[in-house]
């Protein structure tokens, strides 16, 4: 079952004026709940839940791939060092 928004908006208190309306505005892209393409319009007020989650996963996912960069630079720095350490106490082996 598919529940329909009602038609009221609460900012002009009267029925949605739609296309008239600055705030009515088309969204395209994938709704990450049901996986399936998403090109409509609606208010933008109303769309905000579903943009706001998008955002925090967008966010979390550019979270974990700095994280794991940051891992990188470190395992790389670790190993840096250890050659610098190496050669520091063998010159002969830059040779």
């Amino acid at each position: 079952m598919k529940i329909e928004p009602g038609k009221y908006c609460p900012l002009i208190k009267k029925d949605c004026v739609m296309h008239k309306c600055a705030w009515f505005t088309s969204v395209r892209g994938v709704d990450v709940n049901t996986g399936k393409e998403v090109d409509e319009f609606g208010c933008a007020i109303a769309w905000l839940p579903m943009l706001m989650i998008n955002t925090a996963n967008e966010s979390r996912k550019t979270c974990a791939a700095t994280e794991s960069f940051r891992n990188e630079m470190v395992q790389q720095n670790e190993q840096t060092k250890l050659l610098l350490q190496i050669t520091q106490k063998r010159p002969e082996l830059i040779e």
